[in-house]
């Protein structure tokens, strides 16, 4: 596969403190997977290499408001996200006590996010990109490849794949620029979700081999 500026876009998920940095609510489930990948670093990596070329940057985010404590029911992932106010975001419509929070962006890819050209998409709110805008900005944008990455490999990773590929899009999963939780009773979901990424994506394949596809 070729990537080229007109029709591809890299689509990260969760590029977000609480996933990715030490001080995290999920570092001590994500930290282990994240070091193992050198995740930071390759989405980095990818961020870098799209911004060289001039292929569009699209941010999945995942923010929880004080409304969404309301909900009455969900998964068992869902309910740590909501009891540990996870991405938490104390109000939709301002951005204070946002910066350096872990709804916040991981320090270092700020310059790469916040640089006028990236497209935040609207949050999605569990799993997949069903309850936000994401491809409505990308069909747009005429684009129908997408490179993907980012955070948790299993749980928001997967689900935007899954949706993309039915909504027609061509996907390659890049493997060492996202990671998983590991659960002592829920299981190893990067493992979890290498089966699958292999099974459903278009392809699967490393940062370097990604980096090298852009054109």
């Amino acid at each position: 596969m070729r990537f080229q500026k007109k029709d591809t876009a890299l689509v990260i998920i969760d590029p977000q403190n609480d996933v990715l940095n030490e001080n995290g609510i999920s570092w001590s489930l994500v930290g282990e997977s994240v070091r193992e990948n050198n995740t930071i670093e390759n989405l980095s990596s990818l961020f870098q290499a799209a911004k060289e070329r001039d292929i569009g940057v699209f941010i999945s985010p995942h923010f929880l408001f004080p409304h969404d404590q309301a909900w009455q029911f969900g998964g068992a992932v869902e309910k740590m996200m909501l009891e540990t106010k996870e991405f938490y975001r104390s109000d939709p419509l301002s951005l204070n006590g946002f910066n350096g929070s872990g709804a916040d962006w991981l320090a270092g890819f700020k310059p790469f996010i916040e640089d006028g050209k990236t497209v935040v998409v609207s949050p999605h709110k569990i799993w997949g990109p069903q309850t936000n805008d994401l491809v409505l900005q990308l069909r747009k944008r005429s684009i129908n490849k997408i490179i993907l990455a980012g955070m948790l490999s299993n749980l928001c990773v997967e689900s935007h794949l899954r949706e993309l590929l039915e909504q027609g899009f061509e996907v390659v999963v890049v493997k060492d620029a996202t990671a998983g939780p590991r659960h002592p009773e829920l299981g190893d979901g990067y493992q979890a979700a290498m089966i699958n990424f292999r099974f459903l994506a278009n392809a699967v394949l490393s940062t370097n081999e990604a980096v090298s596809s852009m054109k």
